[in-house]
């Protein structure tokens, strides 16, 4: 979920005394900043001689330091060295641990979203989940770095994790096997005449994973290709150069996002250079609560240039920049720097991205599946259809009830070969949108059908209409 900056530079600045009240006040601010480090170092020396058990220096230091980022919000802290490393390692799109994305809320810690083929995916942990243990031991208490620390260990070491789902959802725990987690953020397939593409984080692989798909699926549709859908949904966001990269492959011209920090000078603006890569043809891009950071920047510049439609659910409102600063000789500080805002000026801090067409996770249900339906074709004596050799035969609602003889049906010609329904499915039915979707690019095929995607039948249906009413717009 972190929006970092990679470059990082440290500046001393140098104030020369300009009048006697200048001096004046600078003089009682060090004086107060002396006396508040005064109290630091008594409790520092007090903590070191009688805390109930020995500490170090380095521990008690660490700590203070950790304590000072982290009371500013959620997402400041401090890395000591392992944790930079490993935050570097992160970043290039290989890692060790849950394969999970996490925040702190009100002392415990919630899963923004886990990472598609890892421990915590294949466990079913989802967005909003509260980790309340970790091996038995209490969540409460530890700061985001202590447990994001406490999940990792040995590839192939066990921990239990006891979660809380809901405000009133009984705690249960799940096993988990820390794996080497090798994220390949982007994944994709076809979906009839339909492009579809899975960004699943921002990482430095992302850009050329995308143009990558891209060029497959118009190699492999060619002029039947009719759009594409953009999937971050539980995507927890990543590097900023990674967001604008692609958010500027649909685009034309324009601002992407802008940041603001502290100071007005120190704000940023990201363009759009010419070139969309898919030609302005129409994309939905779905989201859901787990898409953050990263995310919410791609489908707010795509969404205020009205270049795509967003689809799903709020996302997670996460509208801050977080600058990695290194530490010579230790490790690094996370530090919220600026915030960022959409092309139109709108932060997205707390708020997040309100979809165009919001559309729930939903399961469908054929209500006309046991009820039996006549059709003209049914009736005795019915007009025959002259043309109905040429016509494809016409789709029945449902079969008759068992025991029930069906009608015979004078207009409809014989069933060819191939033309039997699956088992369960009503005969001629088409199978919907996203009903059984091909295994994602990468990922192992293991035979059991995936569930029906309903966010994403919905995108489908929604690419097919646009392109149907451009043809027909066309031919007017």
């Amino acid at each position: 979920m972190r929006m970092i900056k990679r470059a990082a530079t440290a500046a001393a600045l140098v104030f020369l005394g300009a009048g006697v009240a200048t001096v004046t006040a600078q003089s009682s601010n060090s004086s107060d900043t002396y006396r508040q480090l005064n109290l630091f170092g008594d409790v520092f020396e007090r903590v070191r001689a009688e805390y109930v058990e020995p500490v170090t220096d380095e521990q008690l230091i660490e700590s203070a330091i950790n304590g000072m980022l982290t009371s500013l919000d959620p997402h400041s802290s401090y890395l000591n060295k392992k944790s930079f490393q490993d935050m570097q390692v992160q970043t290039r799109g290989e890692f060790g641990g849950l394969g999970i994305e996490v925040t702190m809320e009100n002392g415990l810690v919630k899963v923004v979203s886990p990472i598609d083929d890892t421990p915590a995916f294949r466990a079913g942990l989802q967005p909003g989940d509260l980790i309340v243990q970790l091996n038995g031991e209490a969540v409460m208490g530890l700061s985001l770095n202590e447990a994001v620390e406490k999940m990792r260990g040995p590839v192939g070491s066990e921990l239990k994790v006891t979660v809380r789902r809901g405000e009133a959802g009984e705690p249960f725990t799940v096993s988990l096997t820390r794996a080497v987690i090798k994220v390949q953020s982007v994944r994709f397939r076809t979906e009839g005449d339909i492009g579809y593409v899975r960004v699943t984080s921002f990482n430095e692989q992302t850009q050329s994973g995308l143009e990558k798909a891209i060029s497959s699926i118009q190699q492999q549709l060619g002029d039947k290709l009719k759009g594409f859908v953009l999937d971050l949904r539980n995507n927890p966001g990543g590097l900023l150069d990674q967001a604008v990269s692609v958010s500027d492959t649909f685009l034309e011209k324009g601002e992407i996002v802008s940041t603001r920090g502290r100071r007005a000078e120190e704000g940023t603006r990201f363009n759009a250079k010419p070139g969309d890569l898919i030609k302005g043809l129409p994309l939905v891009v779905l989201i859901n609560g787990g898409s953050a950071s990263a995310s919410e920047i791609v489908a707010g510049a795509l969404q205020d240039h009205k270049r795509a439609i967003i689809m799903g659910t709020q996302s997670f409102g996460k509208g801050s920049v977080q600058t990695i600063i290194p530490l010579p000789g230790h490790g690094a500080m996370r530090l919220t720097t600026a915030r960022y805002y959409t092309p139109s000026g709108r932060s997205i801090q707390q708020l997040g991205i309100t979809p165009d067409i919001e559309v729930h996770v939903a399961k469908v249900e054929d209500l006309d599946k046991n009820v039996i339906r006549r059709r003209e074709a049914d009736l005795k004596g019915a007009l025959v259809n002259p043309d109905a050799s040429k016509a494809p035969r016409p789709a029945t609602t449902n079969p008759a009830a068992p025991g029930t003889p069906a009608a015979p049906n004078p207009a409809a010609p014989a069933p060819g070969p191939g033309a039997g329904a699956a088992p369960g499915a009503a005969p001629g039915a088409a199978p919907a949108p996203g009903a059984a979707p091909a295994p994602a690019e990468g990922a192992a095929a293991e035979g059991a059908e995936p569930p029906f995607d309903f966010q994403l039948a919905r995108a489908l249906d929604l690419l097919r209409g646009v392109a149907l009413f451009q043809q027909r717009s066309a031919a007017r």
